[in-house]
Order: structure tokens, then C-alpha cells, then sequence
């Protein structure tokens, strides 16, 4: 899922600049202050730009499509078309991109972003509300419409984020969304029921068909990130209140399912690093599996981690 103008959004080093250090102040002075914000944000999705071989070798794996919801499509959202490639959890998926797939710069190796969504309707305006608590009132709150193919568009999601036009940014950026009750009603949205009044869940959003597969979830995804923008979504990342904890060289942002890990590096360093993923039911044996420039071992137990190499 992409933003309509562009692969993502990011801000400048408006409220935290500096070094590492600085950096990971930053991180502290977020988690000092968690408690104050109620959480209304979880993982909802990311996506990664790889190597051509590689995302050749990801459409084109018969055993991708064995072991997880998989699948290769090509989505439009009125005046931006992209095709990616998918891999759907129960609550979670993440979405793999060639060099040259996306527009402007987001299509260099290495570029990457993470949206946030609400499971609550109304959720997204404390978010927006967050932010200006926090002195940000210049903000980009925009409606994201799908089309199915009939030319009709549906509303998609409602999101906020930092505006693209005023900010410049490296590789990264990240988002916060709430789903629409249009799309949800929508029967080509192929979405289930609310499960509570204002069901505005990723559960909701996602089929059930990963449960026909070994993959379950997304549950740890390592992203490398130049200082700039790892310190620039800060404001985000607390506005919704998710746990973030400093570690050694970079920031975990957990939301108790999806724990993403910012390493910071230089701007030659940067992307999708590793996927952890939880599965269905445990296995007994360890499988290796090469997929381009990345390798994804499944097992033992009810585990699997995907590691992606520089080319």
C-alpha cells in the first residue's frame, strides 16, 4: 500500500537534530514520556526497495507461495500505480519493491517506510492531536481512495503524516492510517465483519487465508536508516503512543505484536535488513531457502527469520 503522491513521507530533523547520541537522547526523552500518550497505533505494514535479482527471485518463488498468503499485484490509487509484492500475516504484511519500481527517489536500493494504523475509529485524530501537543501544526492529513479497476474511487484509509513538499528526507519515512468504513463495506474490499463498533482493525482488514500457510505474523523487521530520519519520525512514533527503547547503535518501536528495529548507518548503508516471523505451528526441521540476495530459514520451532545482503 502506497501514499497517493508519493512511495512515503517523511520531515526534516525539525525536533531532534545531531549526532547519535543526540539520537538516541531522543529515543529516551520518547520513552520517558510514553506513559503520557495512550497507545493508538500498531504496525500495520512496511515495505522495502531490494535489488532487481532479488525481488525477481521473491515473484517468481514457488515456495513463497507455499509458505505464506503471497502474492504479486498491481494496485491503483487514482494517479499512482504500483505492483508489489506481498506477504500477508493475520494482523501484519510487508510489501517488497525492485530498484526502479517506485517514483522519484523512493526507487533507489535501500528505500524503505513503515505505516502505523488505528484499530479504533477516531483513533487517528489523537495522533493529529499528538502531534500538535508536541508543536507540529503543519500537517499533511490526507484521504487515500483505491480503485478496484472500474475507474470508480473507493475511500481507503485517512492518514497523517509530515509534508513531503517541505521536508526532505534520505530513504525513510513512516505514516499513521485509519482504515474507512467505505472500503470495509465494500464488497470488492473483501474485508470481514466489525468485531466491536468502530472496527477499524488490521484483523478486520487482512483475509484469513494465512492460516492455509505456515506464516502467521510479521513479528520483528530490522530496517537500517540514516540518523536523520530515524530521529525525524520520533514525533510520530510517540504521538502514538508505542514503546521505544534505545539499544546500542540505533531504537526498537515495539507495539506489542511488531517490534522494528532502526539501525543507524550511513546513507550508502541503509534498507531492509531482516524479517522475524512467526508461524502457524511449529516445525521440526530447519529449512534454507535462497531467494536472490537473501535467505530465508523456517524452523525449527514456530519461527522464521529472512535475511536480505547488499549485492
Amino acid at each position: 500500500m502506497l501514499r497517493a503522491t508519493v512511495g512515503f513521507a517523511v520531515v526534516a530533523g525539525v525536533a531532534f537534530t545531531g549526532t547519535v547520541e543526540a539520537g538516541a537522547q531522543s529515543a529516551r526523552t520518547a520513552e520517558s514520556q510514553k506513559s503520557a500518550a495512550e497507545q493508538v497505533l500498531y504496525y500495520n505494514h512496511s515495505y522495502g526497495v531490494v535489488d532487481r535479482e532479488t525481488a525477481d527471485a521473491v515473484e517468481n518463488s514457488d515456495f513463497l507461495r507455499k509458505f505464506a498468503n503471497f502474492e504479486v499485484r498491481t494496485t491503483s490509487s487514482g494517479d499512482l500505480t504500483w505492483k508489489g509484492r506481498y506477504l500477508y500475516g493475520g494482523q501484519t504484511y510487508i510489501e517488497l519493491f525492485g530498484t526502479g519500481d517506485l517514483p522519484g527517489q523512493d526507487a533507489n536500493f535501500g528505500s524503505s517506510s513503515v505505516a502505523y494504523s488505528t484499530e479504533h475509529d477516531g483513533d487517528l485524530a489523537k495522533v493529529s492531536q499528538g502531534l500538535r501537543d508536541q508543536g507540529f501544526n503543519k500537517l499533511d492529513e490526507f484521504l487515500q481512495s483505491r480503485n478496484f479497476g472500474d475507474g470508480v474511487l473507493v475511500p481507503w484509509f485517512d492518514g497523517v503524516q509530515f509534508p513531503v513538499a517541505d521536508y526532505p528526507y534520505d530513504s525513510f519515512g513512516s505514516w499513521a492510517m485509519e482504515y474507512r468504513e467505505e472500503y470495509f463495506a465494500d464488497p470488492r474490499s473483501k474485508t470481514g465483519p466489525a468485531s466491536y463498533p468502530g472496527d477499524t482493525s488490521r484483523q478486520r482488514y487482512l483475509p484469513d487465508t494465512y492460516k492455509d500457510h505456515q506464516m502467521r505474523d510479521l513479528t520483528r523487521i530490522r530496517f537500517a536508516v540514516t540518523e536523520r530520519d530515524l530521529n525525524t519520525q520520533m514525533p510520530l512514533f510517540k504521538a502514538g503512543g508505542l514503546d521505544i527503547k534505545q539499544v546500542p547503535g540505533g531504537v526498537l518501536v515495539k507495539d506489542g505484536l511488531t517490534t522494528i528495529q532502526y539501525d543507524v548507518v550511513p546513507a550508502d548503508k541503509v534498507g531492509l535488513k531482516q524479517i522475524q516471523m512467526s508461524l502457524n505451528a511449529s516445525v521440526k526441521d530447519r529449512h534454507v531457502e535462497r531467494i536472490g540476495n537473501s535467505t530465508l530459514v523456517v524452523g525449527p520451532g514456530t519461527s522464521a527469520v529472512w535475511t536480505f545482503d547488499k549485492p
